[in-house]
């Protein structure tokens, strides 16, 4: 699912990919007001299901840790604020959803911008974060 869906630098908001032309995507904003327009190959646009985020040993992949938010969360909006908590409440919050993300390269912008992103994705019922693939493998290991 998470393929399809596009962050755009400079723009506020995540885009659902609708279709693609000969140099741009035509998008789609996940937010209510659903407006759509086309996006060039100059800006910097880059898919959701392409972003890992940095812990001690490895990266996990965004769909991972969007899936951890969301169990800690009961599939509800984050109960932080990121716009009104303390970088140390963002950190401990971050420390919870990811316990060994790397502290010196995740930034208190990311851990920012990670916890709008989920609160966009689930208020516009955006709420499965795995491909397809990985979650039928899930269901096939755990039958």
């Amino acid at each position: 699912m998470l393929k399809t869906i596009l962050s755009i630098s400079g723009k506020p908001g995540l885009y659902k990919l609708i279709s693609q032309g000969k140099n741009m995507l035509i998008v789609e904003s996940i937010s209510a007001d659903k407006k759509r327009f086309p996006a060039y190959g100059n800006e910097k646009i880059i898919s959701l299901a392409d972003i890992a985020m940095y812990t001690d040993d490895a990266e996990v992949p965004l769909c991972n840790v969007l899936d951890s938010m969301k169990t800690k969360e009961n599939a509800a909006i984050a109960a932080i604020d990121p716009k009104k908590a303390t970088s140390e409440q963002l950190r401990e919050y971050m420390a919870e959803v990811l316990p060994d993300f790397d502290r010196d390269r995740v930034h208190i912008a990311d851990i920012k911008k990670l916890i709008s992103w989920y609160n966009l994705l689930i208020s516009n019922g955006i709420t499965e974060f795995k491909a397809e693939t990985e979650a039928e493998k899930e269901e096939v290991a755990a039958e």
